[in-house]
């Protein structure tokens, strides 16, 4: 009990730097159990709703499943019986194998096709009687049809097979309800079934939401009793077996992305044992591949968020030792005097081991709910300090949470510990002693430790700059490449090692400055640059704070800003505008042919079909002229095997033939600024005049060796190739990607070629085939009411890209999110983090500095010259770090954030990769920086206003 008395009574004595370290480790622990907190509530709600995407494109239910097998064997042997009975078990295992409870499932087993007549035919009827039908049975048959009229069957002893049949079915064998019908069996032995239909059914949707028996299935047939027909044809062996079926409807909602893996596993295991087990296999699982996607998927988005956090944390392990330092720093005499007393090394620890774990508990009670916080900012935010209304993710707090922030809190009490250890070996004569010496040099400063991290920042940029044009060269996809960590490491180890380098040649700098103009400088100026220039270690903690964070807090802008300008700038290129629609056509085309009959007829009849061109109607244009809410539309034709021959090299080959109306692509058309040499319009007016003008691709100008001037001709499938002047050469175009596929291990490919001209020109004298309408729509207009409008004009769209949506996509993609929610809130904690140690550093600059300004009082400096003082010391070294910062964080940005070109695909980064500034972005971080500067100084003014002169005179006599 007295040693617990002892602590508390050392923690109050310093309770306001015990409260900084607790606020660190607070911090500490939100942060780290905010990631598996994001990574599961983000995937999990992209999961669901992707999973809820399924129905919605396909009308299927999220967690449907069905497996259907044939029966090979015809012979209802105890080998085949028991192989059905146990698929039936292995199926009633599949919610348990998938983790997942079955909101519904049934069975059905089919027998396979006879004729079927009256009882009472005649020998005529019978001959032209071509009704066929089954014999099939359904799992809890009485709730899930519809009757419509009669009664349900029973489970007859006699022979007699009682019946649901359907209308239709009732119809074709020309009989009514309660009539004898029979069953001849097509088999050797010419099996009859006497069957009594009973009653009529139809789809009752409202039986089950989830899994509808759907009667049009499979309409001839007679639905019997489940327990009837495996007593007569699965254990009697009266019939042959020809299908049997089991349906699930699987609660999509529990499936979590934990149970992903178990669900793709399950999902495999199903195909596996079905293959061949019984006969030929079907098995539809809808949500297989976009589960599957999830798989590995929150282990990567973790390590990234890892990586991206590695700045903040970096500041946070400097603040918390930083506070465990000037705690221990202020008691380093009453550790001495333990010692001379006695005490040992590891009783003191002790203390300090029972103190941080005291600091450690209370901030896992408290960091976790602060980490779903945390976890709140991350979902929301749209972009670097940028939030929008987003439905809220569901959190909550789980074991691992828990478990990652217990972890972060042990290593954050054994970097408290360091101090407390190094204090601990020293006796109270060399506690003395070290107090009478001067200030060491600094260990970084004697080790390089700035030049190290520079120059490992710089050497890891240049091996991935190197890998980048590798990529590049070679088109590869870096998405096949595992994201390195040290894409984001390597930002911070410069920025860190540059503000260190910046921080060796400061005091240099101030010294020039106080030798310079030491006979003209002020007093209060002159007291600083000499307090500055004598003791400027001392604000080593405080520059590193201030330059880490304004630079950490640029590069993060610009670093956001680019990935997402980057990825809008991509999609709204390979769409091109707004909306993109085919419609479909009216053609002579021929009807798919099956290849086995193909190969059966005449080579006469197959040459005509090679030879024989399409001709295509052209559908109205009036319904997308008409379109409310629609700014332009235009028609844009794209002719992909286009055929290019140049006379004046010789060369031909394969082209993109696009073709458009001037007017119309010009006001429709999406270009990002400063991809071409002019702008779009620009060329789009130059080809306006000339109907035989095209603007050309400068691979396809290379390649033929063609300028503005020269005759290119055109064609396809066979036509007659019509001349073309060309007016202009581009490098890129609205919607087409002018990269390679992929080349060789020389950098070899063959780069894409592109044909720009006029739509009228090509229908009049080429062809006239299917083209796109582009949409661009009004300010405000969704894309809804285009869709609702073509849906009430009853235009048959083919096929439709809205760059809307996709962007939409994009921006809710949890990688996405979670780079700009992390750099958002790594820089909103670190502004936190270096206000409080602003203030905490200052508060006690000013408390050992009292008796300084007591003097410079007594001596009759007025006080504003005292504020003087304080405001030049600010400006030589909280403004001059925030200077430093901003100029670093420029170079980091400028070298660094084209290492994220790495996450996207080299094949379809169209436009190239480009970093973006932006003047808002800055003006939100110095004005931040700004605000917390300028509190600070209040505060430490408000303090200084405070002190009583005569009190630290006294102190000084005593």
């Amino acid at each position: 009990m007295a040693l617990w008395t002892m602590i508390l009574r050392k923690m109050a004595s310093n309770k306001w730097l015990q409260l900084n370290l607790w606020f660190g480790l607070t911090i500490c622990v939100a942060l780290f159990s905010s990631m598996p907190l994001y990574s599961d509530a983000i995937l999990q709600r992209t999961l669901t709703k992707e999973l809820q995407e399924i129905q919605h494109q396909s009308g299927v239910y999220p967690g449907f499943m069905r497996i259907s097998t044939s029966v090979s064997s015809s012979v209802m042997d105890e080998k085949t019986t028991s192989a059905i009975s146990r698929a039936d078990q292995f199926a009633a295992s599949i919610p348990e194998r998938t983790g997942i409870e079955a909101m519904s499932s049934y069975q059905q087993r089919k027998t396979h096709k006879m004729k079927v007549y009256g009882a009472d035919a005649s020998d005529q009827e019978k001959k032209i009687q071509k009704t066929t039908g089954i014999f099939k049975s359904l799992s809890d048959m009485e709730k899930r049809v519809k009757l419509t009229e009669g009664r349900m069957p029973l489970d007859r002893q006699d022979g007699v097979f009682e019946a649901l049949v359907t209308q239709k079915f009732l119809l074709s064998v020309k009989r009514g309800l309660g009539d004898e019908l029979l069953m001849v069996s097509p088999e050797a032995d010419r099996s009859t079934f006497r069957v009594i239909p009973v009653g009529l059914i139809e789809t009752d949707p409202a039986a089950d939401p989830y899994l509808p028996y759907l009667t049009t299935d499979e309409e001839n047939g007679f639905l019997i009793p489940f327990e009837q027909f495996e007593r007569e044809f699965i254990e009697g062996g009266k019939a042959r077996l020809t299908e049997l079926e089991w349906r699930f409807a699987l609660n999509y909602e529990q499936l979590t992305v934990e149970k992903t893996g178990q669900f793709t596993k399950a999902a495999t295991d199903v195909k596996r044992y079905f293959r061949g087990k019984l006969g030929v296999e079907e098995v539809n699982i809808p949500a297989t591949e976009t589960v599957a996607s999830y798989e590995g998927k929150q282990k990567k988005l973790d390590l990234m968020m890892l990586s991206l956090y590695v700045p903040v944390m970096m500041m946070l392990a400097f603040y918390i030792y930083m506070s465990a330092n000037l705690i221990i720093d202020r008691q380093k005499t009453e550790i001495a005097v333990l010692r001379s007393r006695g005490a040992s090394r590891f009783q003191i620890m002790c203390i300090y081991v029972l103190e941080s774990t005291l600091l450690g508990i209370s901030a896992l009670a408290v960091g976790p709910i602060l980490g779903v916080w945390f976890t709140k900012i991350l979902g929301a935010s749209n972009g670097f300090l940028e939030f929008v209304q987003r439905s809220a993710l569901e959190i909550s707090l789980s074991s691992d949470a828990y478990r990652i922030a217990v972890i972060a809190v042990t290593g954050a009490i054994l970097l408290i510990l360091i101090p407390a250890f190094l204090a601990s070996k020293v006796s109270i004569v060399s506690h003395k002693q070290q107090s009478a010496r001067l200030a060491h040099t600094p260990f970084w400063y004697k080790a390089g430790i700035d030049f190290l991290l520079v120059g490992i920042s710089l050497y890891l940029l240049y091996n991935f700059n190197k890998r980048q044009a590798d990529l590049k060269r070679l088109a590869l996809d870096s998405e096949l490449l595992q994201m390195d960590p040290l894409v984001f490491l390597i930002p911070a180890l410069f920025i860190l090692g540059g503000g260190l380098l910046v921080l060796r040649v400061y005091p240099w700098l101030i010294r020039i400055i106080y030798v310079s103009g030491k006979k003209w400088w002020s007093p209060p100026l002159y007291s600083s640059l000499v307090q500055i220039s004598r003791s400027s270690g001392q604000y080593l903690t405080i520059n590193v704070f201030l330059i880490m964070t304004v630079a950490t807090g640029i590069f993060s802008a610009n670093a956001a800003r680019t990935i997402n300008d980057n990825l809008d700038s991509k999609i709204k290129y390979s769409v091109g505008t707004d909306i993109v629609i085919t419609s479909k056509w009216e053609s002579n085309a021929l009807p798919p042919v099956n290849m086995a009959s193909a190969a059966q007829t005449g080579s006469a009849n197959s040459e005509f079909t090679e030879q024989r061109r399409v001709q295509y109607t052209e559908p109205p244009f009036t319904p997308f002229e008409e379109l409310e809410g629609a700014e332009s539309v235009a028609k844009v034709f794209r002719k992909e095997e286009a055929r290019f021959s140049a006379k004046e090299s010789g060369t031909s080959g394969k082209v993109e033939l696009i073709g458009i109306n001037t007017l119309e692509f010009g006001n429709t058309a999406w270009m990002k600024n400063g991809l071409m040499d002019y702008p779009l319009n620009s060329y789009l007016n130059l080809i306006a005049p000339n109907p035989k003008a095209v603007l050309i691709s400068r691979s396809l100008a290379d390649k033929a060796k063609l300028e503005p001037g020269d005759t290119i001709s055109v064609a396809w499938d066979g036509l007659n190739q019509i001349p073309l002047t060309v007016y202009g050469i581009i490098d890129y175009w609205p919607s087409w990607n002018p990269l390679a596929v992929s080349r060789d291990a020389e950098g070899k490919g063959t780069d894409p070629f592109l044909i720009v001209g006029h739509l009228s020109t090509i229908q009049n004298r080429l062809a006239i085939e299917p083209y796109e309408v582009w949409l661009k729509l009004k300010d405000g207009v969704s894309s809804q009411d285009i869709y609702t409008q073509l849906e009430q004009s009853k235009v048959p769209v083919t096929s439709l890209r809205d760059a809307t949506q996709e962007l939409v996509r994009s921006v809710n993609d949890p990688f996405r999110m979670a780079i700009n929610g992390v750099m958002t809130l790594g820089f909103v904690i670190s502004m936190l983090i270096c206000f409080f140690g602003f203030l905490l550093f200052w508060t006690l600059t000013l408390a050992g500095r009292s008796l300084q300004y007591g003097v410079l009082r007594a001596m009759g400096m007025p006080f504003r010259h005292i504020i003087g003082m304080l405001v030049s010391e600010q400006m030589l070294t909280s403004v001059a770090a925030v200077l430093i910062g901003v100029m670093i964080g420029n170079v980091t940005s400028e070298r660094f954030v084209p290492l994220f070109e790495m996450s996207f695909a080299t094949t379809d980064q169209v436009p190239p990769f480009q970093i973006t500034y932006q003047l808002s972005d800055y003006l939100q971080v110095y004005g931040i920086i700004g605000s917390m500067l300028i509190i600070g100084l209040t505060v430490i003014s408000f303090r200084l206003s405070r002190t009583r002169i005569a009190e630290a005179l006294r102190l000084g006599e005593e």
